[in-house]
C-alpha cells in the first residue's frame, strides 16, 4: 500500500515538473525538458505520451526545434483545448471578466464602466455574478467546462483566498465572493489582492529579473505593493498583506480616502496628487475618480513648467521613497516595477523618490536599486491571474491525472 502512494506521488510529481516546464518555455522539446527537469529521456517520452493521448499536450504541427547535433525534434506545446479558465478584475469603477485557453490565449472578455463607491453592496454582487453568467454562456467558451476562476480586486482579502475584507473601492467590507460564487456556479474559485497578482505576471513575464525578490508597486487611484521575498509571494497569516499604500508618511498628515490621515497614498495617489496639483486643502475628501487623459495633462504640465504640479510629483516620489527607504531597512534592497497608468510619468516621481530613499537606513545602497515600469495595469492584472488559474489546472488536475477531473475538463455541460 505504501508502495503505491509513492508510485503515485511520484508520477504526479514527474507529470508536475513536465507541464511546468512545457508552460515555462512555450514550444520545448523533450531533450530540453530533459536539462531542465534532470528527469530520463524515457521517463519524459512516457509522459509526454501521456498527456498528449490524454489531451493537454500536443506536438507542435508546423515548428521543429533544431538541436546542435542530431535530428531535429518536434516541439511539445499546451494543447489550448485541453481546459478553459476565467479571471476577473474588480477595480475601483471597473469590473472585467476574461476566459483564456489552456495555452493561455484570450477566447473573449467583457469589461465595463460602474459606480462601484455608490453601489448597495447586493447590486456590486449582482453584476460580479451576471457577468461570470455572460461569460459561461459566450458561445466561444465552445462548450469547454471553466475549471477555475481567479477574481482579482483592490483592497485586502483573506488568506485563504475567499473573500474581501475591505477595499478603498467600495463602503462593503467581509463580501465573500469565492463562496457566492461557487454556489452560483460550481467551479473553484479564489479572491486575490490585485498587487499580488501583478506580481504573479512579472515573475512569468521576467524570471530573470524578478525571481527571488522584488516588489510590484501600483502607481493609480490607490498605491499598492505586491512583495515576493526568497521566491514566495508575501501575505500575512489572516490577510493578504502588503498594504503599502496605506504605511504613515506624515502622521496626521493629508486625508487618505481609507479615512485615516497621513498614508503614502494620500501624498502619491492619483487623486492626492491632482489635490496637491491644484492646491487643494489637504483635509479635501478625495475625488472618486480622475480620467487618464487628465493626468496625462497634469504630467506634461509638470514637466513643461516648474509650478504646483511638479512640486505635487515631487511630494509623491517624497512619500513612495521614504515608505521603500523604510521597507528596505527590513529586507536587502531588491528589483522594483512601478506598475499602472501613472508609472508613465515615472521620471517625475523617481528623483524625489531616490533622494528620499538615500535619506534612510534601507538606502545605503539606493544607486543599486533598480525600476522598471509596467503602465498597462490590467495587462498586468488578468496574466497573473490567468497564471493562477492555470497553473492550479496544471497541479492539481492534470498532474493528478484524475480520470473524473479528466472527464469534467472534457465535458460539454456544466451541471
Amino acid at each position: 500500500m505504501t508502495v503505491g502512494i509513492r508510485h503515485d506521488d511520484l508520477r504526479r510529481r514527474n507529470r508536475a515538473m513536465v507541464i511546468s516546464a512545457v508552460r515555462r518555455n512555450g514550444q520545448t522539446s523533450r531533450t530540453e525538458i530533459a536539462a531542465v527537469t534532470s528527469l530520463s529521456h524515457s521517463t519524459i517520452s512516457a509522459i509526454s505520451s501521456d498527456l498528449i493521448s490524454e489531451g493537454i499536450l500536443a506536438e507542435a504541427r508546423h515548428e521543429q526545434l533544431a538541436l546542435k547535433r542530431g535530428r531535429p525534434q518536434v516541439a511539445l506545446a499546451l494543447e489550448p483545448k485541453a481546459a478553459v479558465v476565467m479571471t476577473v478584475v474588480l477595480s475601483l469603477n471597473f469590473l472585467a471578466a476574461t476566459l483564456l485557453d489552456y495555452a493561455g490565449e484570450i477566447v473573449a472578455e467583457e469589461q465595463h464602466r460602474l459606480d462601484t463607491r455608490a453601489m448597495p453592496r447586493e447590486d456590486l454582487i449582482g453584476e460580479c455574478v451576471a457577468i461570470v453568467r455572460r461569460k459561461l454562456d459566450d458561445p466561444r467558451r465552445d462548450g469547454r467546462r471553466v475549471l477555475r476562476i481567479v477574481l482579482a480586486i483592490q483592497g485586502i482579502t483573506d488568506a485563504p483566498a475567499r473573500a474581501m475584507l475591505w477595499s478603498p473601492i467600495t463602503p462593503h467590507t467581509d463580501i465573500a465572493f469565492a463562496d457566492i460564487l461557487e454556489r452560483e456556479f460550481s467551479v473553484p474559485v479564489t479572491v486575490e489582492n490585485d498587487c499580488n497578482m501583478m506580481a504573479v505576471a512579472l515573475r512569468w513575464r521576467d524570471p530573470e529579473r524578478y525571481r527571488n525578490d522584488f516588489i510590484a508597486i501600483l502607481l493609480s487611484h490607490g498605491i499598492g505593493m505586491g512583495l515576493v521575498l526568497k521566491g514566495e509571494l508575501f501575505t500575512g497569516t489572516h490577510s493578504s498583506g502588503g498594504e503599502f499604500g496605506h504605511m504613515i508618511h506624515r502622521p496626521d498628515g493629508a486625508l487618505c480616502r481609507c479615512g485615516r490621515r497621513g498614508c503614502i497614498e494620500a501624498y502619491a495617489g492619483n487623486y492626492a496628487i491632482w489635490r496637491n496639483a491644484r492646491r487643494m486643502d489637504e483635509n479635501a475628501e478625495p475625488v472618486d475618480d480622475i480620467g487618464e487623459a487628465d493626468m496625462r495633462a497634469l504630467a506634461d504640465a509638470a514637466r513643461d513648467h516648474d509650478g504646483p504640479e511638479r512640486e505635487a510629483y515631487r511630494k509623491a516620489g517624497e512619500a513612495l521613497g521614504f515608505g521603500l527607504g523604510s521597507l528596505f531597512a527590513l529586507i536587502d534592497p531588491a528589483p522594483v516595477a512601478m506598475v499602472g497608468a501613472s508609472a508613465a510619468a515615472f521620471d517625475l516621481i523617481e528623483p524625489a523618490l531616490r533622494e528620499a530613499i538615500a535619506r534612510t537606513a534601507g538606502g545605503h545602497h539606493s544607486t543599486s536599486i533598480s525600476f522598471d515600469t509596467e503602465p498597462d495595469e490590467l495587462a498586468l492584472l488578468r496574466g497573473g491571474c490567468a497564471m493562477r488559474a492555470l497553473t492550479f489546472v496544471d497541479n492539481e488536475i492534470f498532474a493528478a491525472g484524475n480520470p473524473a477531473q479528466m472527464e469534467l475538463a472534457a465535458g460539454h455541460e456544466m451541471a
